[in-house]
């Protein structure tokens, strides 16, 4: 939904955004030690002492060097992942001009098993999500609908948005907020809604496809070949871009406006 995500920011509205997990499984091992030779690099230009940091990543390097097939990352590869995925967020972010105070990591804990078989949502997940709605109190909230990709994190993520705004409606002294606050859902990379499902349409222009195209590739870590690509060898931001131009020529072979691109939505009743 990036393009949706820069209208939505261009027209004045207040935009937030909750990544719910670290996103850190999805990160190739190659990454960790890029990173880690630029801290070092960093800290030498620096003045630093890099003692410390340059044992890390020996410490990294011989892990990466003898890991096994399917074996769980250490607690801080898993960081330095975690922290390579947040530092593209916020890039991508400040790109559309999201305020930094509106970026919110949520971290939430049934992620953080370190294999691609993630836990059941947890208490502790749906009660962190309430915090941060009741913070916020939004208008809409826009979800990833896209359950079939390929371990299962969306579906575990929309349950818990699902459930933590049923809690906040059921709630006795529940704030006016939530009576109008609607839920829409998009799909990412794998699938897009059957057109007679739509219920709305967010157009895009050929420089808006574009802009969307460079939000997407300052996500490096995930703009080639990742773990989880599923069946389409493609890179992601060619899928999501075919897919739109896609969705826009069905609009116009119904004999509506021909765009380059439309982001697609349902809209979800709780």
């Amino acid at each position: 939904m990036g393009g949706t995500f820069q209208h939505l920011h261009d027209q004045g509205n207040d935009v937030h955004v909750g990544y719910q997990t670290s996103g850190n499984i999805a990160v190739t091992d190659e990454f960790v030690t890029r990173f880690i030779d630029f801290a070092v690099g960093f800290e030498n230009i620096a003045g630093i002492d890099t003692a410390k940091s340059e044992k890390i990543l020996q410490n990294v390097r011989k892990f990466i060097k003898n890991k096994k097939s399917n074996q769980v990352d250490t607690p801080m590869i898993r960081s330095i992942k975690g922290l390579i995925r947040r530092g593209e967020a916020k890039a991508t972010c400040r790109y559309v001009g999201i305020k930094d105070e509106n970026i919110h990591f949520m971290n939430l804990p049934f992620y953080e098993t370190g294999t691609i078989e993630k836990n059941p949502m947890g208490e502790k997940d749906v009660k962190i999500t309430i915090e941060l709605l009741n913070k916020i109190k939004p208008h809409q909230v826009y979800c990833a609908g896209d359950f079939a990709d390929p371990h299962g994190t969306h579906i575990v993520c929309f349950n818990v948005v699902l459930e933590a705004l049923k809690r906040i409606k059921a709630e006795k002294d529940k704030e006016p907020w939530i009576e109008e606050c609607w839920l829409w859902l998009y799909k990412g990379a794998w699938q897009e809604w059957n057109i007679e499902e739509i219920e709305m349409a967010i157009p895009m222009s050929p420089d808006q496809v574009i802009q969307k195209r460079h939000g997407i590739f300052i996500h490096q870590s995930q703009k080639d070949m990742v773990p989880f690509q599923g069946s389409d060898s493609r890179e992601f931001w060619q899928r999501a871009e075919a897919r739109n131009a896609a969705t826009a020529n069905l609009y116009a072979d119904l004999g509506l406006t021909h765009y380059a691109a439309m982001e697609a939505f349902v809209r979800w009743h709780y």
